[in-house]
């Protein structure tokens, strides 16, 4: 995927510069918040830690939090850019290790080459953190500082840009080894680059089993033998006796070649030369040493991996790095040992194996593919490795003996994984990615808002779909023009200029005339776009109708309403937000159309909801919200919602619902525990149905303005086809994240 050169540097800089925060976990609102945070009441836990220095894992963030130190002299493909040019790539570690397994990090840049100033500089820092990743230390200092740390520190240091390509790289040759049938051992390697991550992996393989004899390693220079003089220690020891004159002449008859040096410097016919069933890891990024359907139109039956996301076979560190550490923190592990990365390699080898769930499938465009030549090592955006590597990287700490919190009850510290993650929040990039699979024609009224513009046009670059702009021609094309866009990726419509005016007004005009529209009335608001919009998702010349960014709701709604209509067996249209706060995700509804519902609506309105809910793959929990708790209180307002939940148990028994209940109770396990055993909501709802539009619309805007909540939507439930309405001031990305909805709506639609 190519990205603009303007949108890397604005997704760094707009809003909040750069891409990470502190966020105080602890109240501090009152005066008593303050004095517990701060003095008089933090010195109860320095005394406590003062006694017992293992407390400081109790009482501090110690022991979630880890330093990226890079003085940067090897980042990425960029070379020596030094400290503040490496910033941040370092804050983008500290995003990884956050999403991925839910580590606070802190990234350190120092600005010396020395590596005993580093070495020294990180040691005093032990006390701050509970583990250290080394990043982008060029070699061979890199290894000189990783073995000094681990030696004299007592907590894990781990250098990835070694390590990481190396776990996931070997996870991917014992599987491969698997696939073709070919031992191990009796592997002929050949290697392009000598530096740190290449010295790695050839360790780790050797400890899978690859012989060291067995390794043709080349550098700039050529072959590591031991003719040469030039070989730094770490060089020597992979040097062979043989001279090859050239990295063509090592691949004749090798079984293996794995490539962490720069792009396309192997050719088909080396491919050819190697033997049956060829292994190929060609991991320089972005451009690998051989392109994947170069080779495969090479050798049909090679097996390949490569470091691109657009490729089988993705070795992406991100696969390793974060779920090591979680595991290595888990149990306070003093190290991160030999042990310890194996048994990561081995767990993710195990997990490729697995049957992939469908909701992983879903998330990668809904194309089935299991353990075989094109799948060799799970995706990166596959969420069960965390609670895969994470627990066997803990098991294996504890067995050799530098764990010193033991876990007891694994099937508890899964779901505490589970819960770390947040799987549910993956609802966004799961539309996404199904979104891609089967993009669909999306109409845009506003479509000379520059917002409107720039989604569309990430829109069309990320494949989600096929935008079409409504509006004056030549502002639209002046505005894509003016942000350098490509014109050629837009449709752009003027409906007061459009030869299908009449044809939609008279069709427009057939559906409404007894309902007083006349054909001039017709044809007026067929030049309007909104309705224009509307007509061409009817007639299905567009498949979904984005709008509202700068107008009321109902100016949208309306016009969708009297041309769409609602869906058959449905009597209303409704609203649903989606809030992500903290690691849950919940569903409001109805937030934005229905003023005072009867019960036959709410039943509506939670079916459409929980139906809208699968959508995402997760399973919907459908609390039916009132004032009272199973009839507490005898009122209307209260009965209402009771038989609205008797009604959707009537049409929809495979729905889990239960009402009528107070938010807490829906909410908090231990009230339904202790008060409600009887319910099939036990504190995990995860729709919520509010009695009406008041109720509904001031939760979610309280949510939204008062706390730390992302909030999505409205999602438009109820009408044959969809169409969604944004928020006045909706961000690019809300209206990136609402087409894909969208589309995926289309699609199951």
């Amino acid at each position: 995927m190519s990205i603009r050169k303007e949108d890397a540097l604005r997704y760094h800089s707009e809003g909040r510069k750069g891409k990470i925060e502190v966020i105080a976990t602890k109240p501090c609102f009152t005066s008593r918040d303050l004095s517990l945070a701060y003095t008089p009441g933090v010195a109860e836990p320095c005394r406590e830690i003062h006694k017992n220095d293992d407390d400081v894992y109790k009482y501090t963030a110690k022991g979630n939090l880890v330093a990226v130190v890079s003085n940067g002299t090897a980042v990425l493909g960029l070379g020596d850019i030094g400290p503040h040019g490496g910033k941040p790539v370092m804050e983008g570690k500290g995003v990884l290790f956050k999403r991925f397994a839910d580590i606070d990090v802190f990234d350190i840049e120092l600005k010396t080459h020395d590596p005993k100033e580093i070495i020294k500089t990180v040691q005093y820092l032990e006390p701050t953190f509970g583990g250290i990743n080394l990043e982008d230390i060029k070699a061979p200092e890199c290894f000189e500082i990783e073995e000094e740390l681990k030696r004299t520190m007592n907590i894990p240091v781990f250098h990835d840009d070694q390590h990481g390509t190396a776990i996931i790289s070997c996870a991917a040759l014992l599987n491969a080894s698997e696939i073709t049938g070919k031992k191990l051992e009796d592997m002929v390697m050949v290697v392009s680059g000598a530096g740190a991550a290449a010295v790695a992996c050839c360790n780790i393989y050797m400890q899978a089993g690859i012989k060291r004899e067995n390794i043709r390693m080349f550098d700039s220079r050529g072959v590591l033998h031991k003719g040469r003089t030039d070989l730094n220690e770490y060089k020597m020891q992979f040097a062979i006796d043989q001279d090859f004159e050239s990295l063509a002449a090592a691949m004749v008859g090798s079984d293996v070649f794995i490539g962490l040096s720069k792009g396309d410097i192997v050719t088909p016919e080396m491919v050819k030369s190697m033997n049956s069933d060829p292994i190929i890891f060609a991991m320089a990024n972005p451009d690998p040493e051989i392109r994947y359907e170069v080779a495969v139109e090479a050798r049909k039956d090679v097996l390949m991996a490569t470091g691109r996301s657009d490729y089988p076979n993705q070795v992406n560190n991100v696969l390793g790095f974060p779920f090591i550490f979680r595991g290595a923190l888990d149990v306070r592990a003093s190290a991160i040992n030999d042990e310890m990365k194996m048994a990561a390699v081995k767990a993710l080898a195990e997990l490729a194996k697995e049957k992939v769930p469908e909701a992983v499938l879903n998330a990668y465009g809904g194309k089935e593919f299991s353990f075989g030549r094109e799948y060799i090592i799970p995706k990166p955006f596959d969420p069960r490795v965390l609670w895969k590597v994470a627990p066997a990287v803990a098991r294996a700490a504890m067995e050799t003996g530098v764990a010193r919190q033991p876990i007891e009850d694994w099937t508890e510290y899964e779901e505490e994984l589970k819960e770390r993650l947040g799987f549910s929040q993956e609802i966004i990039r799961v539309m996404i990615h199904k979104a891609k699979a089967s993009p669909k024609k999306i109409v845009y009224p506003e479509g000379e808002e520059e917002k409107i513009i720039r989604a569309a046009n990430a829109i069309v670059h990320d494949n989600i779909g096929e935008p079409v702009l409504l509006g004056n021609v030549e502002i639209i094309k002046n505005k894509i023009t003016e942000l350098g866009f490509d014109l050629n990726r837009f449709e752009i419509i003027d409906p007061k200029n459009c030869d299908k005016c009449e044809d939609y007004a008279k069709k427009f005009h057939a559906m409404r005339q007894r309902k007083g529209v006349t054909p001039k009335a017709a044809l007026r608001l067929m030049k309007s776009r909104n309705y224009y919009g509307a007509m061409m998702v009817h007639m299905g010349e567009a498949h979904a109708l984005i709008g509202g960014l700068t107008t009321h709701y109902p100016e949208t709604i309306r016009p969708a309403l009297q041309c769409i209509g609602r869906r058959e067996g449905f009597t209303v249209a409704s609203g649903l937000y989606i809030v992500l706060i903290g690691r849950k995700t919940l569903f409001f509804a109805d937030t934005t159309v229905n003023i005072n519902p009867t019960m036959e609506e709410l039943a509506e309105i939670a079916i459409q909801a929980a139906d809208t809910v699968s959508e995402f793959d997760i399973t919907p929990k459908v609390a039916m919200l009132s004032f009272s708790n199973f009839g507490s209180v005898n009122h209307e307002e209260s009965m209402k919602m009771k038989k609205a939940t008797e009604l959707v148990k009537k049409f929809r028994p495979d729905i889990i619902v239960d009402g009528e209940m107070q938010a807490d109770t829906a909410l908090v396990p231990a009230i339904t525990e202790q008060s409600f055993p009887f319910s099939n909501i036990q504190g995990d709802a995860n729709v919520l149905i509010f009695p009406n539009l008041s109720a509904g619309n001031i939760a979610y805007k309280l949510m939204e303005r008062t706390t730390n909540a992302t909030v999505i939507g409205p999602v438009l439930m109820g009408l044959r086809k969809p169409v969604h309405v944004l928020q006045r001031g909706a961000t690019v990305e809300d209206i990136i994240n609402m087409s894909a909805i969208a589309v995926v709506e289309a699609k199951e639609k």
